[in-house]
């Protein structure tokens, strides 16, 4: 199932939180080889960990992790306007309509569905926070698994070339969208919304646009 959480209440859920950020040690340590730091837990995490950011989590049956993205209002500190702006021509993406997601993590052997399940999930984060767009950065491995899933992003900038190359994309979620990545994920527009507002009551007024 679909579990959204802040960053202070992931402590009530100890195994998926440990089993979250151990995939993520070994999807961009290992995996990737990226430059991450590990603890010595074998958490991945960065300091945008420590800014509440808001999570969306595939639990699996057992109570562990098995897929997860990360998302901070672009208003204040962000990956890709602390980091990446190279991507931009030094443009910085700042508005209260627009979300960062980063961290898109699946752990290892999960279906292709968990990652259509998270985009969805994404979907409703836009849908029902009053936001127009994501931001987020991403490498030449995720350009087919977004196409896969029917939720290619508008690429605002690149460097780098093949799988070397580095992108930066801007999504937004229309309902022919959100029927296309249902379908992907295996789960109903019905199901999806449930998850969702189990997590943060009644939706029909716009969350406020914190994290």
């Amino acid at each position: 199932m679909l579990r959204y959480l802040y960053a202070d209440q992931l402590e009530n859920m100890p195994t998926l939180r440990d089993t979250m950020f151990r995939d993520r040690a070994d999807q961009f340590r290992e995996r990737l080889g990226w430059d991450v730091s590990v603890d010595a837990r074998g958490f991945e995490r960065d300091e945008y960990d420590d800014m509440n950011p808001l999570y969306v989590i595939w639990q699996r049956a057992d109570g562990t992790h098995g897929g997860s993205m990360r998302f901070l209002p672009t208003i204040g500190a962000c990956m890709v306007n602390d980091h990446f702006l190279d991507l931009t021509q030094g443009v910085r993406i700042e508005s209260p309509l627009i979300w960062e997601c980063t961290r898109f993590c699946l752990a290892r052997g999960v279906p292709p569905s968990v990652a259509a399940a998270l985009m969805l999930a994404g979907g409703e984060i836009l849908e029902n926070f009053g936001i127009r767009h994501f931001v987020g950065v991403f490498d030449a491995r995720m350009v087919r698994i977004y196409r896969r899933i029917g939720s290619s992003p508008t690429v605002l900038g690149s460097s780098g070339h093949g799988r070397d190359a580095i992108s930066v994309g801007l999504w937004e979620f229309s309902s022919a969208a959100q029927a296309r990545v249902a379908e992907q994920a295996g789960i109903s527009p019905e199901l999806s919304r449930m998850w969702f507002e189990q997590a943060f009551g009644n939706t029909d007024v716009p969350l406020a646009l914190t994290a």
